[in-house]
């Protein structure tokens, strides 16, 4: 049974809608809706998106309100820069089956990696992690177990209790589980790792940003957008090929250090 505590700041942190309003079809993009199981027997919803001549393969976590249909708009920007995208809505969320805790949903993306991998022409080897806001803390502990080709963290914490300390002032810290410890884990990890922050996010401020960068291994990249809210990313003009332009690199950089063998 689950600590009254943790029940309530699940409560307080996971807001799901249930209802699908928006496809990526408003956006002139054909798609697959695809069902797949997670290890504890959750089914778990998700779109797949296929650009043409693909750069990489990005599988994306997003944050913890709404539901994929809200980030329709995130899938066009991502294939137009050059990436297939799989994108899927943790338990509870949408047309996802079962409740949303951290666990659950650590299960949910490596079903959803698995899922990834599985799709025609899908490379291992150019499987890119991003994760937005919460979902940052869901594809770090991911990649800490299944390191990926990159891992793009756009606006999201250092931890769920550092996140809660800010959101939620007057929640004793020490009530708050140690949740979703992305800064801890990210000093392991062993993939190259761009973090993406606005200056002016209102929720998680962007020392987080600050300090998940310090914190990673290299290579690495950190980019500040002045001005940008928690929300505000997405927005600009230009990120999604930002991001592009730093897995080329990055690609280029890998097929340089590991050249195949004759």
């Amino acid at each position: 049974m689950r600590h009254p505590a943790t029940r309530i700041l699940n409560a307080l942190t996971f807001l799901p809608e249930r209802e699908i309003t928006v496809t990526p079809a408003r956006f002139g993009l054909e798609y697959e809706d695809l069902y797949f199981t997670a290890a504890d027997g959750t089914l778990v919803n998700g779109w797949f998106v296929r650009a043409a001549n693909p750069l990489g393969h990005i599988l994306f976590a997003h944050g913890n309100a709404g539901n994929i249909g809200d980030r329709s708009p995130v899938l066009a920007l991502l294939a137009a820069a050059g990436f297939d995208v799989l994108v899927f809505d943790y338990r509870g969320f949408g047309r996802s089956a079962g409740h949303p805790d951290e666990h659950g949903m650590y299960l949910d993306a490596r079903a959803a990696r698995d899922a990834l991998l599985a799709r025609p022409g899908v490379d291992p080897n150019r499987v890119v992690y991003l994760g937005k806001s919460l979902g940052g803390g869901v594809m770090t502990e991911l990649a800490s177990c299944y390191p990926p080709a990159a891992l793009v963290l756009m606006s999201t914490f250092t931890s769920l209790r550092d996140a809660a300390g800010v959101v939620y002032p007057y929640i004793p810290r020490l009530v708050v589980p140690d949740a979703f410890p992305s800064l801890r884990r990210i000093r392991s990890l062993r993939a190259p790792v761009l973090v993406m922050h606005g200056d002016e996010d209102e929720l998680l401020p962007v020392r987080m940003g600050h300090e998940l960068y310090a914190a990673a291994p290299e290579p690495k990249r950190l980019h500040i957008y002045p001005g940008a809210g928690h929300n505000d990313l997405i927005v600009i003009p230009g990120w999604a090929r930002t991001v592009a332009d730093w897995v080329r690199t990055v690609l280029a950089e890998r097929a340089v250090a590991d050249p195949p063998s004759a």
